[in-house]
């Protein structure tokens, strides 16, 4: 028999123990249907599509055919609910790179404005304008009066008001009977401008509470006719930590 060196013998041991661990590695990778690591890049014209069994693009991302990069999520029958960007679906006009919501039947609800950058395009918003009310009684009476549901954390108010000389005046704004603005006109002052973010309390006024809005007013002094213009209440996001607790 021939003789074989011992070193030999030894390097054939350790590469069958190396093609032993590989095969064993090669059992264990991740399956092909998993990222477990790093990152998927999509680029140079690509998209990534999820479709369904109909062939409709639930989600797409990528560059479209005019160059733009876009996102979109359509509902299962095909109908776009979300995008972002410009020729984001077929038959996009859109211009610029838009944020928008779609109903059910397609039509865009919800949107960023379509030329001018920083504004809101929809929904539509109203603007409140209502009559002023006389303030002659010394006893406090409600002036307006509202029902809401509560969305947002923060109301705001916009008021005005105004007295002769040498008569004063107080309002109040109360939610569900309980005080959450007071303002007063001074019997030195004619006019008294109110624009006053109000944070709610978020144990009394969770989202989705029913609620009772009442602007009370009254004559503290004086004689005269003062008048309250309430030009409107709005619901808000928070600015601050502050305001969200």
């Amino acid at each position: 028999m021939a003789y074989v060196p011992q070193d030999l013998l030894d390097r054939i041991n350790a590469l069958e123990r190396e093609v032993r661990e590989l095969r064993g590695r090669a059992q264990i990778r991740p399956a092909l249907n998993q990222i477990l690591a790093g990152d998927v890049v999509v680029g140079e014209g690509g998209r990534l599509l999820v479709q369904d069994p109909d062939g409709d693009a639930i989600f797409e991302t990528g560059q479209a055919v005019t160059g733009d990069w876009f996102v979109t999520m359509r509902r299962d029958n095909g109908v776009p609910a979300v995008s972002v960007g410009a020729s984001a679906y077929e038959g996009d006009s859109a211009v610029k790179q838009m944020v928008r919501v779609f109903n059910r039947d397609g039509a865009v609800i919800v949107m960023d404005d379509y030329y001018a950058d920083g504004y809101l395009g929809r929904p539509f918003v109203p603007i409140p304008i209502a009559p002023a009310v006389s303030i002659t009684s010394d006893t406090e009476t409600a002036a307006y009066s509202g029902h809401m549901i509560v969305q947002h954390k923060v109301l705001n108010v916009n008021a005005q008001i105004t007295a002769p000389a040498g008569t004063a005046a107080r309002v109040r704004l109360t939610l569900n009977g309980s005080e959450i603005g007071s303002w007063t006109i001074s019997s030195a002052a004619t006019t008294a401008e109110i624009n006053q973010r109000i944070p709610l309390s978020a144990s009394a006024h969770p989202h989705s509470t029913q609620s009772v809005v009442v602007m009370w007013a009254q004559r503290t002094s004086g004689t005269g006719t003062c008048t309250l213009r309430v030009r409107g209440l709005w619901g808000l996001n928070t600015i601050t930590e502050s305001e969200g607790s």
